[in-house]
């Protein structure tokens, strides 16, 4: 039985992986892109390699003067200056031939990275936060690393030693067939033990790069949530989660060195016996008469000129398996299939339903059963309700970020999951209490929903949201540069920035999960009530754990266990004395 088996399914449970005839296919769809760079590469090196076949044909030539008795100095010297002019000219040769390859690498990465990000961006927000941070972070950071590592510096080296290692072994054909049969052994060791490898490294470092995958995930859930483990006590329950995420990391990587160090040991002898079966079968040979030692000299030392680049090439098999690995999962990214298909329709008017909605996150395991949900158009519905009670799911739904199992979310009489998102988002936006501020300018983050406002539409904007005060002493104001590396900007400033770009993107119905939660309570009602002037016309479903907001509301929806519980005004839910009473009692109390 496989080690592997139940082992390399992490990363499956999340982004898919590439096939290994798509990897293939898009590496030579790469390299046809390249064609022009890549042939004068290989143009380059083949130059080099062939001028390096010179040498041991001089070396073998001076031997034959030397053996025979000849001696002659003049055809010596004349030797002696040909074997320096080739070393000259081989340098010369291999130093361009480098430079185009690690030229040629450059250009290489740089495409596959712009193509990595571009497929990255394009993903479905719902496949991004269902696959969660840890594969995506791993496919950006170690899967990408690795590509750069093999492409900036094993495509030189293997093009180097690809060309050496052909031209080599046709020059010693060409010298003597008989004594470059020598060449037969090494294929003899290094073939089957390569196969014996490659066919089981791939699983193995499919298993090594899911379970970096893993730890990842784990690593940053961790320290994201390590108040919430303070809080509740759970520092050894998630320590030992992570202990087997890293005990996993551990086992993937001794199953990878274990193939290895069964490999290496026999690429050695692979190395090694092709010289001695060299030299005793070339001396054999020319021992008897059937080839002269010029040509067992040069046949010798071609075998031992190939070994080197027979050698560097064997070694990259190893990073290439790692890296092909590592190719197939950035791919696959490319393979996740749109969470919608557009149908071109329009929506008529600004009212939001929801229909019967039925939604899990697993199947057979309902998060809402039978939502109904009717938004008059300018009103302002909150929705409260104890934690996992399925709010926000409820939320993301209204927003269109996921289509419902059963059931529909309409807006203006077409399901949001129908729209073209350019459209969705011109509709419904959401905002929740995670946000981002991106390298760049105070402006440039403003002007992400809408690339043509101008400076005093960012300025209404900022004003809206009251941070216009904050916004202009900034250093260079609208021109600071802000996110990481730049001016740093506050929990609070971070929030409004977000708000901010609502406003601009200018949809006709807001969802807000908890978008203030992140502020302190003075802050957070503070801008709530600046909010409110901004909102007016607008349809806006809150959800929030801090009441207040209910209190301002036109309606409000009390979510529990997956199902609208209560429906009014703050005012009837007092009066009916149920769940949300209870909710606000308790909130104000504690309040």
């Amino acid at each position: 039985m496989s080690p592997l088996l139940g082992r390399t399914d992490h990363a499956a449970r999340t982004l898919p992986i590439a096939t290994a005839p798509t990897v293939v296919a898009h590496t030579r769809a790469l390299l046809r892109h390249h064609r022009g760079p890549l042939t004068g590469v290989l143009l380059w090196h083949g130059g080099a390699a062939l001028v390096a076949l010179l040498g041991p044909w001089v070396v073998g030539q001076i031997v034959e003067e030397v053996t025979t008795g000849e001696g002659r100095l003049g055809r010596i010297d004349q030797l002696i200056g040909i074997l320096v002019a080739a070393v000259v000219v081989q340098t010369v040769l291999t130093w361009v031939a480098r430079r185009s390859s690690f030229v040629l690498s450059e250009l290489i990465f740089a495409r596959l990275r712009e193509d990595f990000i571009a497929s990255s961006v394009r993903l479905p927000l719902s496949t991004v936060e269902r696959a969660g941070t840890g594969d995506l972070v791993a496919r950006t950071t170690n899967d990408i690393d690795s590509l750069a590592h093999i492409i900036r510096f094993g495509i030189p080296a293997i093009v180097v030693a690809v060309t050496t290692v052909a031209a080599t072994a046709v020059a010693a054909v060409l010298t003597s067939p008989l004594a470059a049969l020598a060449l037969l052994t090494a294929a003899v060791v290094q073939v089957p033990t390569s196969r014996w490898y490659l066919s089981r490294a791939g699983d193995g470092y499919l298993w090594e790069h899911a379970s970096y995958a893993r730890l990842n995930g784990v690593a940053s859930e961790t320290v994201e949530g390590a108040r919430t483990m303070d809080a509740l006590g759970l520092q050894a329950a998630r320590g030992r989660r992570f202990q087997d995420a890293l005990d996993e990391c551990g086992d993937a990587e001794a199953y990878t060195m274990g193939l290895r160090l069964r490999w290496f040991p026999w690429l050695e002898i692979g190395f090694f016996l092709p010289i001695a079966t060299s030299v005793l079968w070339g001396g054999y040979l020319a021992f008897t008469g059937h080839i002269s030692v010029a040509a067992a000299t040069a046949v010798t030392l071609y075998v031992q000129q190939l070994l080197d680049p027979l050698g560097e090439l064997i070694s990259w098999l190893d990073e290439i398996q790692f890296a092909a690995t590592s190719l197939a999962r950035i791919l696959g990214v490319e393979e996740v299939p749109p969470d919608r298909v557009a149908t071109g329709a329009r929506p008529e008017g600004d009212r939001v339903d929801v229909d019967d909605v039925r939604y899990s996150y697993r199947e057979g395991r309902d998060v809402l059963h039978g939502v109904s949900l009717g938004l008059v158009p300018g009103e302002r519905l909150a929705i409260v309700g104890p934690s996992g009670a399925g709010k926000s799911t409820l939320g993301r739904l209204m927003a269109g970020i996921d289509g419902p199992r059963t059931g529909r979310v309409t807006g203006g009489g077409v399901p949001l999951v129908d729209l073209e998102l350019p459209v969705l988002r011109g509709e419904v936006a959401l905002v929740t209490q995670e946000h981002h501020v991106f390298v760049g300018t105070l402006a440039e983050n403003l002007r992400l929903p809408r690339p043509e406002a101008t400076d005093d539409e960012l300025r209404d904007a900022l004003a809206a949201v009251d941070a216009l005060e904050w916004a202009e002493a900034l250093p260079h104001g609208l021109a600071t540069v802000v996110g990481s590396g730049g001016h740093p900007l506050t929990e609070a400033q971070a929030q409004q920035l977000a708000l901010a770009r609502l406003v601009l993107a200018d949809p006709h119905t807001l969802v807000l999960d908890e978008a203030t939660s992140l502020l302190d309570p003075r802050a957070a009602r503070h801008l709530e009530r600046s909010l409110a002037a901004v909102v007016d016309g607008r349809t806006v479903v809150a959800i929030a754990h801090r009441l207040h907001t209910a209190h301002d509301a036109d309606r409000v929806a009390v979510v529990e266990g997956g199902v609208v519980s209560e429906l009014g005004s703050h005012d009837e839910l007092i009066a009916r004395d149920g769940s949300y009473a209870a909710l606000w009692r308790s909130w104000r109390d504690e309040s």
